[in-house]
This record gives C-alpha cells, sequence and structure tokens, in this order.
C-alpha cells in the first residue's frame, strides 16, 4: 500500500601514510600563519579589495571569517606564484580566492603542494586537476593524510577508476561525514547491497542517503517494499525515500491520486520504477494532462509505465503521440495503444510507427521533428 510508503517516508525523514612527501609536510590545523594583530588585518582587508574586487565590508567579513591575517604582501603573494607556476590562469586564482580566501593565508609548500601531487599521482592530467582545484578549492583544506588519503582509497574500492574518484573527490563536498561515510558503506555491504549499488549510489552524488545516520532503517524499509537490494532501481527507490521531504512526498501522491491513481497503483509504479516520484509537480501535471485531456487516455495506463514521467515533453512525448494520432486519422493503425510507442527506444519507434509507412513517412517525420514548445 502507498499509505505504508507514506509512512516509511514520514518516519525517515591515523594510518601510516604510503606518500612519502606527507612525512616532509607535517599539516597545521589553523587556517593563519600569523599573529592576528589589528594592523595584519587591516593590511589583509585592503589587499582582498585592491586585488581580488571584494567590497570593504565583504572583505572585513572573510578576513574575520577565515581568520585571514598578514602585513605584508609577501604571504599572499607566494600563494598566488605557487599556482600560477602550476599552470593556474589568473582567472583561476581570482576565483579560487573569492570562494576560499583562506588560501592567502596559508603555507603553499606545506599546505597545498602535498594535495596536489597526491592527485597528481593519481594518473589523472595535470590540466584535468589544475581545473578541478580551481573549480573546487575548498578540496585543499582538509588533512592529506587523516582525511583526503583515507577517504580516496575507500571510494577508489568501489568505483575502481582514478579519473571516476579524483572526480567524485572534488564534486561533493563531503568531507565533514568521511567517519560517518564509511560506516555507511559497511553497513550497506552488510545488508546485502552490491558493491555497484553502493558505486551507483555514489555516483548519483546521493549524499542524503551515503551520510544517513539511519541508513540500516533506510535499507529495510526499500526491502520491505519488495526491491532487490542487487538492482539497481534499489538504489533509486532509496534516493526517492531520503531525498522527497515529507511534504513534498504527500504532495506529490495528492497530485497522483487527483488524476485518478489509487494507493494500489501508487505502489505498484513505485515497484515498478521508484524515479518516477523524483519528477516535479509540475511535470506530472504536464504529463497527465496530455494523456487525460488532450490524448483522452485512461490515467491508469501510466502505473504499467511510469518511466514515461521521465521522457521529454518537447522531444519525445509529444512529438510521438503526434505521430500515433496522425496514423490513426489515417487508418494505418487501428490500435490507439500510445503507451508502447511513446516508451520504446528511438531507433524502434522510427522502424515502426514512421519509416515503415512509405507514402506517408515524410509527413511523420515532420510532425516528429518539428519543435514543440510546452507551456503551463
Amino acid at each position: 500500500m502507498f499509505n505504508k510508503l507514506l509512512y516509511l517516508k514520514c518516519v525517515t525523514s591515523t594510518a601510516t601514510s604510503p606518500y612519502p612527501f606527507i612525512h616532509h609536510y607535517p599539516f597545521l590545523f589553523s587556517l593563519c600563519f600569523c599573529t592576528a594583530t589589528s594592523n595584519s588585518r587591516s593590511f589583509a582587508i585592503s589587499y582582498l579589495v585592491d586585488n581580488f574586487g571584494f567590497s570593504p565590508e565583504s572583505a572585513s567579513k572573510t578576513s574575520k571569517s577565515y581568520n585571514i591575517c598578514f602585513q605584508t604582501s609577501e604571504k599572499p603573494e607566494t600563494v598566488i606564484g605557487f599556482f600560477r607556476n602550476h599552470g593556474f590562469s589568473n582567472i583561476q586564482v581570482n576565483y579560487m580566492v573569492r570562494k576560499a580566501p583562506w588560501l592567502l593565508s596559508c603555507d603553499p609548500c606545506k599546505r597545498l603542494l602535498p594535495k596536489f601531487e597526491f592527485f597528481l599521482s593519481k594518473g589523472v592530467s595535470r590540466s584535468e586537476i589544475v581545473d578541478l582545484i580551481s573549480k573546487y578549492p575548498r578540496v585543499l583544506r582538509p588533512s592529506l593524510e587523516n582525511h583526503i588519503v583515507p577517504t580516496y582509497e575507500l571510494i577508489y574500492k568501489l568505483f575502481q577508476s582514478h579519473v571516476r574518484t579524483t572526480r567524485f573527490m572534488f564534486g561533493n563536498t563531503f568531507y565533514s561525514f568521511k567517519d560517518r561515510l564509511a560506516h555507511n558503506i559497511r553497513l550497506l555491504l552488510e545488508n546485502e547491497v552490491s558493491e555497484s549499488n553502493i558505486a551507483r549510489l555514489l555516483g548519483n552524488h546521493s549524499k542524503a542517503v551515503y551520510t544517513s545516520n539511519d541508513i540500516v532503517k533506510l535499507v529495510k524499509e526499500v526491502k520491505d517494499l519488495g526491491f532487490d537490494p542487487s538492482k539497481e532501481s534499489f538504489v533509486v527507490a532509496m534516493m526517492a525515500i531520503k531525498k522527497i521531504s515529507v511534504s513534498l512526498w504527500k504532495e506529490k501522491v495528492d497530485t497522483f491520486k487527483k488524476w485518478g491513481w489509487s494507493d494500489e497503483a501508487l505502489s505498484e509504479a513505485f515497484r515498478r520504477h521508484p524515479h518516477f516520484m523524483l519528477k516535479s509537480i509540475k511535470k506530472i501535471n504536464a504529463v497527465m494532462n496530455l494523456w487525460v485531456n488532450e490524448l483522452g487516455r485512461d490515467p491508469l495506463e501510466l502505473v504499467h509505465r511510469p518511466m514515461i514521467f521521465d521522457l521529454s515533453m518537447e522531444k519525445t512525448i509529444i512529438p510521438r503521440a503526434r505521430v500515433v494520432q496522425h496514423l490513426l486519422s489515417k487508418g494505418l493503425r487501428k490500435s490507439a495503444n500510445f503507451v508502447y510507442p511513446i516508451s520504446i527506444p528511438e531507433k524502434l519507434f522510427l522502424a515502426r510507427f514512421v519509416t515503415c509507412f512509405k507514402e506517408e513517412s515524410s509527413q511523420l517525420l515532420k510532425l516528429y521533428q518539428e519543435k514543440v514548445s510546452v507551456q503551463g
């Protein structure tokens, strides 16, 4: 019963380093390397304003928030020189300082170089490392030995790809969840969730799931709904239940019921394709309006093919519906089945509903390729 699903939704709401350079650069946990005097603070504020376009107010707030302080330009110029010498452009340096102003107060040889070398040692090109660091400078903030290395090794065991692991490390703000991440991966494995599914979970950037503090309860709920933990749908169901708030979940349930779906229909559709619950209410209403009011179809037809909600209205659903309507009007198709032609792959649709009708194929192709604007 989908009421059960709604209920479930409510209740789930220092190792030795293998990298020798680490020992030559012990990490300091302070964000600045100088005494925070009023003079050094004032100079840092002026430096941010004059060199990086900060307003006096934002520079003052930034210097206090990140404890940025230096009395001369020597330290920040050393940091800037480090980045330029490693291939960063002036635009990239400017962006990084605005995103991570604490960089200006650090010692680049001790704080930055070991991390830069670590990622380079993984076989990812220097140009990509430069690009990733410039976009996600926060990756340089945590401890290399205590945080970056163990997290990297954990993710690599699942991805088995240095490129994917490196991109994941930069693209996710999960550093404060490192211990919970490792703990949850172990719990997922203990509860029969396959490594490939855990990798999918990480690849989908579902931080709400892999940093959850009730991961075992979530796994049990999804299992109780009939999902196999070795199948990809298991991960999608986890994400749907965890990512959607209780109020939004209820709103989506009410939307489907407005179009005639029962609790049983919702449960059936969710088991078939849980991803449809991640669609926006606007998209749900758009598909249902076309299906019921414009095509005159039974809304329950979509229960068995809820993946139709994933398709583009402009590029797939409306153009294919027009083709089928044209075939029906010409008597070239007797069955008014819209579910099958809309849900099949592109190549198969063209073969069975366009090119096979030689005399009509040019007109059908024109209908299919005509651009559609969907509003409201």
